[in-house]
């Protein structure tokens, strides 16, 4: 019985056997009798955003309270959310980009990078859903208009 918003990661060995197992004789264990992985939702998603920010051109979002005041910050890790069916999840991620890129290829290569949360949790990404929800140029601005 996994709890609410966990995942049981589902480790399959040929044969259903690993080497080395704990029984002190050295032997082969049965994996049915070692137990069970199980990573939360909330794990999931914080794995994506981490893998998501550390792209040199995403950011999120910082400060603010409920979000209200928060601002762009390429430096804050972006927000993701993740839907399960059993091992397949749906990442949905959404961040903010350094002002002038190719849209299409840079989230064409961030969607790339967010699948590497396969290798990281175990749960194979199906989909990625990327929302750019502002655009900086990275200058501080106060306000105040740059004259070109």
């Amino acid at each position: 019985m996994n709890p609410q918003g966990a995942h049981k990661l589902p480790f399959d060995r040929p044969g259903g056997r690993d080497v080395g197992g704990s029984d002190g004789s050295g032997g082969d264990v049965e994996m049915g009798s070692r137990g069970h992985t199980v990573v939360a939702d909330k794990v999931i998603e914080k794995i994506a955003g981490q893998v998501a920010g550390d792209a040199s051109s995403a950011g999120g979002s910082s400060g603010g309270f409920f979000g209200i005041g928060a601002h762009a910050d390429l430096s804050a890790r972006p927000k993701a959310s993740v839907e399960l069916t059993g091992n397949i999840a749906t990442l949905s991620v959404e961040v903010g980009m350094l002002y002038p890129v190719p849209l299409r290829q840079a989230t064409e290569a961030l969607r790339q990078r967010i699948r590497a949360v396969t290798e990281l949790t175990g749960v194979e990404v199906r989909q990625v859903d990327i929302k750019v929800s502002w655009l900086t140029t990275g200058a501080e601005t106060n306000g105040r208009r740059r004259l070109l």
